[in-house]
């Protein structure tokens, strides 16, 4: 990963963080443990989802560039 790629990372990371914490209940925020399950649940159902399906998306385009033997 570049530097850049690396900084751009890290103000996106910062970003999806502020989006989760506003959309976070108080009472999730009480414990590192709610913390940590409630950013579970928000990973499990809303982000990992999204990742994994850009990263199978692009391994389809990858595989539709190769030609077949």
């Amino acid at each position: 990963m570049t530097p850049d790629e690396q900084g751009r990372l890290q103000a996106y990371t910062a970003e999806i963080a502020k989006i989760l914490y506003r959309n976070t209940p108080p009472e999730a925020l009480e414990s590192l443990e709610t913390i940590e399950g409630h950013l579970r649940k928000q990973w499990i159902e809303i982000v990992g989802p999204e990742v994994a399906f850009f990263l199978s998306k692009k391994e389809r385009e990858q595989k539709k560039d190769v030609p077949e033997p």
